[in-house]
């Protein structure tokens, strides 16, 4: 049976959030409706917000925790009244799901880049369709729908609030350094970005016990953060010598560098500052197209690579996350605001000025 909701539907690049009543669809074979109690808001979104056609209404949002209230036919090992994570879609079926990167699905883009028309589980109340399906989920609302395989069942004394954005930007910041990099105690870590990807990577950094964790941002705030954090030198990203700085705290450069910011400008100063052989992880989604000076990469047998929610198979990876948490190895009270969904703007918009690291939208039930 379909049912009504309220979502934060994006109408246009420049136009704000609206609150809104749709209309939910009954869950198909393999998926489950989740009543959310938070939704991270990540970067991806308001990206996503900027370069949607405004012809098309769009509910985003992709970092979701929830208690599972109906399933459709065919789910296994979850039940009503489960206190969930949601994260991407992936297929189950293919090479590299098979291998444990379900992050690089041969079927991604279909399944994470929204469902539209008639086939999208979203419509006004006077039946409009509204796209729906976002990153699998679209989780600016207070119900989704979700492939079974995209949720991940968790204790139920656990902080729903706290722990929602686990499910894409804390596993790609966290995932990006324990999956990717990989680093030993004797590294050198360099962070470019602490906002909620980057504070993660910090975070995780710490808990594997690296020596020399380095935090390079414009605020002072997310700085200071890291700082308490675990990371071990700060450095203000607007300085002309950020390479010098960190040469000069390593001794000969980072082993490895993770970049959360997409700035080609910054990116080429993670990559100056590697040290031979060093490898820099790319997460971050800005610049199209970033200039690399090859003969330097060769040279210095330098490695740059992309990773996607942190190479991370949620659900091995996020249960590791859960016991990090537990363990006070992600103090994420020290990180999240809370918000009301209907305050979504003003989130977006603290966000936007540094004033918050991970912005957290909070539901009431209707």
């Amino acid at each position: 049976m379909s049912r009504e909701i309220i979502a934060a539907v994006a109408r246009g690049a420049a136009e704000p959030f609206t609150i809104e009543r749709l209309t939910l669809a009954t869950p198909r074979a393999g998926e489950v409706v989740v009543r959310l109690v938070a939704s991270g808001i990540c970067q991806s979104d308001l990206t996503a917000k900027h370069n949607f056609p405004a012809e098309l209404p769009i509910v985003l949002g992709h970092e979701t925790a929830g208690v599972v209230e109906q399933l459709g036919s065919e789910v296994t090992g979850i039940e009503v009244g489960d206190h969930v994570l949601v994260t991407y879609a992936s297929c189950g079926n293919c090479r590299r799901c098979d291998a444990g990167l379900p992050g690089y699905c041969d079927h991604w883009v279909r399944l994470n880049g929204g469902r539209y028309g008639a086939n999208s589980p979203l419509t006004t109340t006077d039946g409009q369709p509204v796209v729906g399906g976002f990153f699998g989920q679209s989780s600016f609302a207070t119900h989704l729908v979700a492939s079974a395989r995209s949720v991940v069942v968790v204790d139920q004394d656990l902080d729903l609030t706290l722990i929602a954005a686990f499910g894409c930007g804390v596993q790609t910041g966290a995932g990006a350094v324990v999956n990717v990099l990989q680093p030993e105690s004797d590294s050198a870590v360099a962070i470019f970005g602490v906002g909620g990807v980057g504070i993660s990577a910090v975070m995780a950094a710490r808990a594997l016990g690296v020596s020399t964790v380095i935090a390079v941002d414009l605020s002072a705030d997310r700085l200071h953060v890291a700082g308490e954090l675990g990371a071990t030198t700060l450095i203000d990203g607007a300085a002309d010598d950020v390479a010098t700085q960190i040469r000069a705290a390593t001794g000969d450069g980072t082993t490895h560098a993770l970049d959360t910011t997409g700035i080609d400008t910054v990116v080429a100063t993670a990559i100056e500052s590697l040290a031979p052989r060093g490898t820099l992880a790319v997460v971050g989604l800005g610049e199209p197209v970033i200039p690399i000076e090859v003969a330097k990469l060769i040279g210095l047998g330098k490695t740059v690579r992309g990773s996607i929610e942190g190479d991370a198979d949620p659900h091995r990876f996020l249960p590791q996350l859960i016991d990090w948490y537990r363990t006070g190895k992600l103090p994420m009270d020290r990180i999240i605001r809370r918000y009301p969904l209907e305050a979504i703007n003003a989130a977006v918009a603290d966000c936007a000025r540094g004033e918050v690291i991970k912005s957290v939208l909070t539901f009431a039930e209707l």
